[in-house]
């Protein structure tokens, strides 16, 4: 079960945004990802509990940040419920609840985990590539924004290590509306590097790769 630490900024100045402590380990749903996050004085920002089942597909989400809560999962689409929340308590929401749904495929956000669940939704091969439909959550509004991206494997390497070669894949993400190129570095379920993402610690070695069942 890979613990770290994932340090986080401004992907334009690098200017330091605070950073992200993590678990994630693979379950009897298929992977699990828990992470709180921080600002660069050390309080809270936000948590992250994102669950996949075997075909890499979001069947459970939950987000807390700005005194919001989002809650939500896969079902013939997306489905989602935002919420006010008191940031002192953790009973859950409280206030302001709004139901969502979309026909998109998964969910994305600021945290590192929704980088490798899409990775792994797509299962790409080298050299292919895919465009996906996502419901975004980020800042402290949690607001949802549906946006469209293409993802491209461009290559796997073998990166020698003490315990044998490490499978780095190295992925090109494209906004479409946008137009914007992001190079993203995952081995197993662990990111590497990303445009405002580093990897600081880690305690131990990530879990490999697993292909979604035929």
């Amino acid at each position: 079960m890979p613990n770290g630490r994932y340090t986080l900024h401004d992907p334009h100045d690098g200017t330091p945004l605070g950073e992200e402590r993590f678990q994630c380990a693979p379950g009897p749903a298929g992977w699990r990802y828990v992470a709180k996050s921080y600002r660069p004085d050390g309080t809270v920002l936000g948590t992250t509990d994102l669950t996949l089942d075997a075909r890499h597909r979001p069947i459970r989400v939950e987000l807390r940040s700005g005194g919001w809560q989002v809650r939500g999962g896969a079902l013939d689409g997306v489905h989602w419920v935002r919420a006010a929340v008191d940031p002192a308590t953790t009973a859950g929401a409280t206030s302001d609840a709004t139901e969502g749904t979309d026909r998109a495929h998964a969910f994305t956000g600021d945290s590192p985990a929704f980088l490798i669940a899409t990775a792994r939704l797509l299962d790409l091969d080298p050299g292919s590539s895919a465009r996906i439909r996502l419901v975004s959550f980020t800042g402290q509004a949690l607001a949802p924004r549906t946006l469209d991206q293409s993802w491209q494997l461009i290559t796997v390497e073998d990166h020698p290590t003490d315990t044998g070669p490490l499978p780095v894949e190295h992925y090109r993400v494209t906004d479409l509306d946008t137009g914007e190129l992001r190079d993203l570095h995952l081995t197993g379920d662990v990111l590497l590097a990303a445009p405002g993402i580093e990897l600081e610690e880690l305690d131990s070695p990530p879990n490999p790769r697993r292909r979604s069942p035929a």
